[in-house]
């Protein structure tokens, strides 16, 4: 039976563990907007450009836009993710070493479990990322819809406010729903599970190979320095990788509110080949191994710190 001390402190530790998710959210969002206009073809060339335009004509709650639905979910999806890659893990050691067994997880149980977050994940991340780039893409609602008014002696026009098409997350989502059904909450679903199954195993494999590499001898775990720095460089190198089927993600995603360009995963392909040529499937890599650092370092402290607590009460 656990004390009531033992109670408040695991509880305190979780909302440490839950508030470094959504900090890493708060803080990654600003680069997450830029790389998604990048990425949609929102017409800005480069990062910076894209950052000055979101500024000068949406000003700094720009950056914003679309935060609130990732950082509601954010504590569900890292405790799917983490929680499936620990299961996963055992559950594999256990078929392939025997139930009793010691023995660490090999590489290939580390791919594997992976793998079967990649694939349990996206069920979950797929309506999120929607909904946050559907409201990421609204740009400015004032355009000028000239109405010529015909007066006694002069032509007068007038400018029109257009009101954005979402007003929120809530908003968005029963949108969706009227218009295209729960299959429009999946769009790109395809292109997801194609970024993240790979994307994980390039998330999971470097974060386990540091953390080997970077623990100190006769430590059987790593410290608290090498778990922030080996998660940051894990997220670094999956986001930097996942690129080009990010890019192709996040255009079938923003697709489809005033009309559908793309008929799927490789038509969207081949028509931003044909128009933008290769380059454009790397558009916002460095946005994505930048932002992937503290968000991914801030997630496998987490991870760690919460192993750490079940263990301590274990003992």
């Amino acid at each position: 039976m656990v004390h009531h001390d033992q109670e408040w402190i695991l509880r305190s530790r979780d909302r440490d563990i839950i508030n470094q998710g959504a900090a890493s959210v708060i803080v990654g969002h600003p680069l997450d907007t830029v790389k998604t206009r990048l990425q949609a073809g929102h017409g800005s060339s480069n990062t910076v450009q894209c950052a000055l335009r979101i500024l000068k004509h949406e000003h700094f709650a720009g950056f914003f836009k679309g935060l609130s639905f990732p950082l509601a979910s954010i504590a569900v999806y890292n405790s799917v993710a983490l929680g499936v890659f620990s299961n996963a893990q055992r559950v594999i050691c256990q078929y392939r070493y025997g139930e009793g067994s010691r023995r660490g997880p090999a590489l290939a149980d580390v791919v594997a479990a992976s793998v079967v977050v990649g694939l349990a994940t996206v069920t979950i991340g797929a309506p999120v990322d929607l909904v946050k780039i559907r409201l990421q893409m609204q740009t400015p609602s004032v355009r000028a819809a000239k109405i010529n008014l015909v007066g006694a002696d002069s032509l007068h026009s007038i400018a029109l406010n257009n009101q954005p098409l979402y007003r929120g997350p809530v908003h968005c989502i029963s949108r969706i729903l009227r218009n295209e059904g729960i299959a429009g909450l999946y769009r790109g679903v395809g292109a997801m599970y194609l970024r993240d199954i790979p994307g994980y195993c390039l998330y999971f494999v470097p974060y386990m190979l540091l953390c080997d590499w970077m623990m100190p001898e006769g430590n059987t775990t790593p410290n608290l320095y090498s778990v922030w720095l080996a998660g940051g460089v894990a997220g670094s190198i999956s986001w930097g990788t996942a690129t080009p089927m990010d890019v192709v993600k996040s255009r079938l995603q923003a697709d489809g509110v005033s009309e559908t360009k793309y008929k799927g995963i490789r038509h969207c392909i081949q028509q931003c080949y044909q128009k933008e040529g290769l380059r454009v499937f790397f558009k916002g890599t460095a946005v994505n191994a930048i932002r992937g650092f503290p968000m991914s370092a801030a997630m496998f402290l987490g991870y760690e710190l919460a192993l750490k607590i079940l263990q301590d009460h274990r003992s």
